[in-house]
């Protein structure tokens, strides 16, 4: 295979479940192309980095086949490979948001009508400061 368009490609590579999903993210400057915004014609080489937000997360890959056909998960694996500083910063990342987490107090139970009229209450002097 000699070029694949890179929203048929991130849709192959199942970044996206559908190619239209993938051309918004490109169009919207979600996905870069080596540091920069592409367009979605733009035509995929191999070793080229793309950055692709998945979830909380911002992948950092490197392309290593082409494919313009969803396969299966494993087989899409092996289009692309991570980068070593993506996968450390997704980890630093995902600690981070675990530890934050954990020191939220939530409150036992919802507030009942009393604890209600309070906080708008408090509300409304907050508004009118």
């Amino acid at each position: 295979m000699d070029s694949v368009r890179l929203d048929k490609w991130l849709w192959a590579a199942r970044f996206f479940k559908t190619r239209a999903l993938a051309k918004k993210a490109i169009e919207g400057g979600k996905v870069h192309y080596n540091g920069t915004r592409a367009k979605t014609s733009k035509s995929v080489e191999l070793g080229a980095l793309i950055r692709v937000p998945q979830g909380w997360d911002l992948m950092e890959v490197e392309v290593l086949a082409l494919s313009d056909q969803r396969r299966g998960a494993p087989e899409a694996r092996e289009l692309y490979r991570e980068t070593a500083e993506s996968v450390a910063r997704r980890e630093r990342e995902a600690e981070a948001r675990r530890l934050t987490n954990q020191a939220m107090q939530h409150p036992p139970r919802r507030p009942d009508k009393k604890q209600r009229r309070e906080i708008h209450r408090f509300q409304r002097q907050q508004d009118e400061e």
